[in-house]
């Protein structure tokens, strides 16, 4: 009689399996955070000075790494790993990655070396995009076909837990160099060490990896060549295996990745730029629910192996799609309290003509909204203010209307002295919402911080439930000759697209309808069609044997 593989122990190599390819998994996750944590500081010291021209080059270059990148990184990575092996393509992604963070804390600002400085650094970011396109596919890939049948689930959400684990180790890095150099020595040069520090992570990374043998699936396949020649075209010109990719896509990652991101980033986003929680307070509730929420990556993965991948999954894009709402507003009443009395007790009118208004949906921060509606309304948005809109003639200025003041915006393409006016708006507008009882910031002593953490860690939660099964059950859905290829394209377009443009899609909603829960409706959206697509044509993968394709 064979032994129940869910009662027996990892053995030394599976830990040694899932040890490496996790470790090596968060130090890549740490590494893309880093930049989008010090974002603010690293804009002034390799943008300044650029024109408007080379910085809209620039911006739209950086934006194609971040996000539209990633599923080139997949297909070339994805391609090299179903040829020549599992782990020799993951080592050389996280050398990538390594060295071109590390890289970045050398590297001259702006005023050194000129316009040199920012392209080099999109470069290194486009380096980086690449890189994490091709490392997720190979570590969820190298760790499934490693696991035994019936704890797949278990091995791979150790995986699931390195994204979580990767933005919690940014955030502490980085608020350990702060509080060490101080914050004055941080911006000029301190913030360039959490990216330095980052060779010793790599070093410990390789030296683990290279200690590992080649998946015993994929070595198997190739000695009797069975391995793909064009993994390309067979994942995405046949139909049978682009069919399972389209699957993947709609039925799964794109709902993971909306829920993913309106979990984790939305959520500190919202308790920021709407709530005006202060970003320390922010990050540290935040950082703790993750903390709290990371164990059940480990135990939906677990449970997955008993009851199916699919049903945990759905039910999380279900609950997600109905949660979102109330807890959101939760979210509002227990950060600040005081904007969701004023948000009640005193409505703000954009009266404008709707022709004049645009869907403000600007993913790479370039474009300059001029129309006086426009200008009202993300004013507004940015502020987490709450309107209603009222039409006005054809032509006509917009005005915003709060409780008995009329404050009249400006059409930016007719005024010459634009930065001094905007300012002068503001003002004008921002003096007003206090007077109307709107604050500029949350009130620290009003945050219920412990109700907020509950909060959070329910968000994470919904995260871990749709999140830690979802690797195991990409690596099923598709034949060892063509895995690493057909799974990491359609994890990365839902993560890197789908999820990516999460914010900016969100706000653009925010100001097109003047609510700050407004946004919410994307990923509601998206995880109900995904929960559709996946009851109807997803089918159960944790019995699958890897090993008999």
């Amino acid at each position: 009689m064979v032994a129940n593989p869910r009662a027996r122990r990892m053995s030394s190599e599976e830990i040694k399996v899932v040890f490496a390819s996790s470790l090596g998994t968060v130090f890549e996750w740490y590494n893309f955070y880093l930049y989008g944590s010090l974002a603010e500081i690293i804009s002034k010291q390799f943008f300044s000075g650029v024109s408007d021209t080379a910085a809209f080059i620039i911006a739209l270059m950086a934006f194609a790494v971040g996000f539209a990148v990633r599923p080139f990184g997949a297909v070339f990575f994805g391609r090299m790993g179903d040829v020549v092996g599992r782990k020799h393509t993951f080592l050389i992604t996280i050398m990538i990655m390594g060295l071109s963070t590390f890289i970045v804390g050398l590297l001259p600002t702006y005023a050194s070396i000129g316009i040199a400085a920012p392209m080099i650094l999109v470069a290194l970011r486009l380096l980086q995009g690449l890189a994490m396109g091709g490392e997720y596919g190979g570590a969820a890939t190298y760790v499934a076909e490693y696991a035994p049948q019936g704890r797949r689930g278990l091995y791979t959400a150790w995986i699931q837990t390195t994204a979580s684990l990767g933005l919690l180790l940014s955030l502490l890095v980085i608020f350990a160099v702060r509080h060490w150099v101080g914050e004055a020595a941080f911006v000029v040069w301190g913030w360039r060490l959490p990216f330095v520090m980052s060779v010793f992570l790599l070093g410990i990374s390789v030296w683990i990896r290279m200690q590992l043998s080649e998946s015993p699936i994929f070595m198997r396949m190739k000695e009797a060549g069975k391995s793909s020649k064009a993994p390309f075209k067979e994942s995405f010109r046949e139909w049978k295996n682009l069919k399972l990719v389209l699957v993947a896509l709609f039925g799964l990652t794109a709902g993971q990745a909306v829920v993913w991101y309106t979990g984790q980033f939305y959520a500190l986003f919202f308790l920021t730029q709407n709530l005006k929680v202060d970003n320390v307070t922010a990050n540290f509730l935040v950082g703790l629910s993750l903390i709290l929420a990371t164990p059940f990556f480990i135990f939906f993965g677990t449970l997955s192996d008993r009851i199916g991948r699919k049903p945990i999954i759905m039910a999380g894009f279900l609950l997600a799609a109905l949660m979102y709402m109330p807890l959101f507003k939760m979210l509002t009443h227990y950060a600040n309290p005081a904007l969701e009395r004023a948000l009640r007790e005193s409505p703000v009118v954009v009266m404008a003509d709707p022709d004049n208004c645009t869907f403000q949906f600007n993913p790479i921060g370039t474009t300059k909204f001029t129309n006086s509606c426009d200008i009202a309304k993300n004013y507004l948005s940015k502020m987490g203010v709450n309107y209603t809109n009222d039409v006005m003639p054809r032509g006509a200025i917009a005005s915003i209307r709060i409780g008995d003041r009329v404050i009249t915006a400006y059409d930016g393409k007719d005024v010459m002295d634009l930065r001094e006016r905007s300012l002068a708006f503001n003002r004008v507008v921002s003096e007003s919402l206090q007077a109307a009882g709107y604050p500029t910031r949350a009130n620290p002593y009003e945050i219920n911080q412990f109700m907020l953490v509950v909060i959070l860690f329910v968000l994470v939660l919904l995260v871990t439930m749709v999140y830690g099964p979802i690797a195991a059950m990409l690596v099923e859905m598709f034949p060892t000759r063509i895995r690493y290829t057909s799974m990491s394209l359609p994890y990365h377009i839902g993560n890197g697209w789908f999820g990516g443009f999460l914010p900016t899609i969100a706000f653009a909603m925010v100001a097109a309808r003047g609510d700050i829960y407004q946004g919410l409706w994307y990923p509601i959206g998206i995880a109900l069609i995904t929960f559709a697509v996946g009851m109807v044509f997803v089918k159960e993968t944790k019995d699958v044997d890897l090993a008999a394709d």
